[in-house]
């Protein structure tokens, strides 16, 4: 355990810190799941009302840091193709 009070700051901020982007990037996930549970359904407005939910969820995880910009870039491009196929289908 530190004795130094900055350094028992710092672990006091990385707590907090850590718990706000494990909560963050659960809620990605959750949203991308419900865009791949629509999909897999079939269901095109479902899937397509989830994707508008789940992008901006995912854009701003990407601003925050919590998860890489072209890891939600590529997530981004493979679900909206995911949904686009199943609009066609």
């Amino acid at each position: 355990m530190a004795n130094i009070a900055s350094a028992q700051k710092r672990i006091r901020q990385t707590l907090k810190r850590t718990a706000r982007n494990k909560a963050r990037k659960s809620r990605v996930h959750s949203f991308i799941r419900k865009v791949e549970e629509a999909v897999a359904a079939g269901d095109k407005d479902a899937a397509q009302a989830a994707l508008r939910a789940a992008q901006p969820e995912m854009q701003r995880a990407a601003g925050k840091g919590v998860l890489k910009a072209n890891a939600v870039a590529r997530k981004i491009s493979r679900l909206s193709a995911s949904v686009k196929a199943v609009a066609a289908a």
